[in-house]
């Protein structure tokens, strides 16, 4: 009898734990919220773990002036955007894959392969405000937790351990390589749209980007960003998609913008595949 109600007294303790971790977190706009089990702070260290962990397989572009640019870039989408309890990280990886994916805590990568087949400063933007969204919709840590279950809710409510931070790091870059559901990929698009509107770019600049990914995927070797297309809602479908959100947007005006000088005197200097 003695052991049962100690064993009820754990059981309570855990419990009354697990309820001060699981929150309403905000995962949209108009105040959209989900319940999180992974606090904010603990989403940083993981997002900080997986960042070490690619800065020792992938090359980080050796440009302060493309640095400094991305980051002028994200920090406007951030700024007008549902998420700003985090210090957003941005860098350009040097690399021909065409790709670009959003960690946990704000951590968001460009390669120059994607960047070179961007025709437009508003085409970059899109791609930008779209991986921010994953971010604001806590993608992939929705999965993380779907994934790990009760055992992440256990270990944060008994303080966590660094090297399960580590492990939770490496199953988080595992899922933000490996894409997002339809239904995220969607959703990110919706918020995406909206965010590069609210920083001042033409949303226009989505249904380019989503034109020229898909001339790529039509006379070249598929890469990762191709591959992914599979769990990805159908390229004409996103850009109809986006269309009629932009047209619901009413009158946006002459101010927008599409294209900057210093984006195409920028483009100039990344690198370029041998006979790019």
């Amino acid at each position: 009898m003695r052991c049962y109600y100690i064993n009820r007294i754990m059981v309570a303790t855990l419990l009354a734990a697990m309820l001060l971790v699981v929150s309403c977190a905000t995962t949209g706009p108009g105040g959209k919220k989900s319940f999180i089990m992974i606090s904010t702070d603990q989403e940083v260290s993981i997002g900080r773990q997986m960042d070490q962990q690619l800065r020792k397989t992938e090359k980080i572009l050796n440009d302060p002036l493309w640095q400094n640019y991305i980051n002028e870039l994200g920090q406007k989408i951030v700024a007008v955007s549902d998420r700003r309890d985090l210090q957003f990280q941005f860098a350009v990886i040097e690399s021909d894959q065409i790709n670009a994916f959003a960690a946990p805590g704000g951590y968001v990568y460009f390669y120059t392969g994607l960047i070179n087949e961007m025709n437009q400063e508003s085409e970059l933007v899109a791609v930008m405000a779209h991986e921010i969204s994953h971010v604001v919709a806590r993608h992939s840590i929705k999965r993380l937790q779907s994934i790990m279950g009760i055992s992440i809710v256990l270990d944060l409510a008994l303080g966590g351990s660094s090297d399960n931070t580590k492990a939770l790091a490496g199953t988080a870059l595992g899922i933000a390589m490996s894409g997002y559901s339809r239904a995220n990929e969607t959703e990110a698009d919706n918020y995406g749209t909206l965010y590069m509107t609210r920083a001042g770019w033409h949303p226009q600049g989505m249904v380019a980007m989503f034109g020229r990914l898909q001339e790529l995927s039509g006379h070249r070797q598929m890469d990762l960003f191709e591959m992914l297309a599979s769990t990805h809602p159908a390229t004409e479908n996103r850009i109809a998609a986006t269309k009629i959100q932009i047209f619901e947007m009413g009158n946006l005006g002459t101010k927008l913008k599409k294209d900057t000088p210093r984006f195409q005197e920028l483009k100039k200097r990344l690198p370029h595949k041998p006979g790019g």
